[in-house]
């Protein structure tokens, strides 16, 4: 029988080759987002050039309301790919997130795939990042997170949910008991903001509620539309496949828009994910109420066939669309996007 370390390794390799290789989208569900449009603003006097497309993520200024979402780690593939991610995001002053750093808590192997990151990278923040099934079973939460924050240079930590994603994992742990009064003491003890991040099957009101209580500060809602990764495990266990839950979640956009609600109350930084995979799917979510979007999936895709140049002239592209839709709405910055006006396609006839 395998040991753990190797199964965690393995896994993590298991990962990166089917997100690659095979379809693993959503298949009948949506982010939501192609069903709004936005307010065309016809006598905009505004130019290009005084678009500022600036913003802060907790308290640093990045250029773009942009982050690459934590993928990988822990493999000698991801220390190549996590190089390549970490180059591009200094390059462009945007924020950047490392894989599970589960495989830390086993041995060291590993390391310089997740290290490579801050050795890379000298101003831009650094997001480390742990599971809900590791997290809720630490013995003591603020060490742990304090051990692995530091071991990547974090500035912010993630702790990830996945209670679908591990219910078809091979290996999985659906077993989150002792997660909120965790959190509680975590957020508590910690000096760096706290985040929570689904995988892909979105973060309801409710919820988000309830993490925000614990002292969270900031909820990426990864809803459903983009990778599945119930889909990933089924392809991984060939006898799990189920179509029902391949495509279970909450939309992206609707995610945004109830927690974008939960902003009278809460101080807190909503991040907007899950299928943003062109430039206006990252504007809408702006104008629903994310204070800045991220992606993954189709980041991977790009660093591993065209590298950093790749990943670079892709999100340059999207941000010079995304001040082509400023422009074409009257918005100079992006506190005035957020809110801008999107219209149900269905009230356009």
């Amino acid at each position: 029988m395998k040991s753990s370390k190797n199964n965690t390794s393995n896994r993590k390799q298991d990962h990166i080759k089917i997100c690659l290789e095979d379809d693993v989208q959503f298949k009948s569900k949506t982010t939501g987002f192609e069903k709004y449009e936005f307010e065309h603003f016809a006598i905009t006097e505004l130019t290009l050039d005084e678009i500022d497309l600036s913003t802060e993520f907790f308290a640093k200024k990045i250029s773009y309301p942009f982050l690459i979402s934590c993928m990988t780690g822990g493999t000698i593939e991801a220390e190549s790919i996590n190089a390549k991610l970490a180059e591009a995001a200094e390059q462009l002053n945007i924020p950047i997130g490392v894989g599970s750093q589960r495989q830390l808590l086993e041995d060291d192997k590993y390391i310089a795939s997740f290290k490579i990151i801050s050795e890379t990278v000298k101003s831009v923040p650094i997001i480390g990042n742990i599971g809900a099934a590791e997290f809720s079973k630490f013995d003591n939460p603020a060490d742990k997170i304090m051990y692995l924050s530091e071991a990547v240079n974090a500035s912010a930590m993630v702790i990830h949910v996945n209670p679908l994603q591990e219910l078809f994992q091979i290996e999985g742990t659906p077993n989150f008991k002792g997660l909120q009064k965790n959190l509680e003491i975590v957020c508590a003890k910690i000096s760096i903001p706290i985040i929570v991040k689904e995988v892909g099957s979105g973060i309801s009101r409710r919820a988000a509620k309830i993490l925000l209580d614990c002292g969270v500060k900031g909820i990426d809602i990864a809803g459903a539309g983009g990778t599945s990764w119930s889909g990933v495990e089924m392809k991984r266990n060939k006898n799990s496949y189920n179509e029902y839950f391949w495509d279970w979640g909450l939309p992206t956009s609707f995610c945004i828009k109830e927690l974008f609600k939960l902003k009278k109350d809460y101080d807190f930084m909503l991040i907007g994910s899950g299928g943003i995979s062109k430039p206006e799917d990252a504007a809408k979510a702006l104008a629903l109420g994310a204070d800045i979007s991220a992606s993954a999936g189709i980041l991977l895709k790009e660093v591993a066939a065209n590298g950093v140049e790749g990943v670079t002239n892709l999100l340059l592209n999207w941000f010079f669309n995304l001040k082509k839709i400023m422009y074409l709405t009257n918005c100079k910055n992006i506190s005035e996007l957020k809110n801008v006006n999107l219209i149900k396609k269905e009230d356009l006839f």
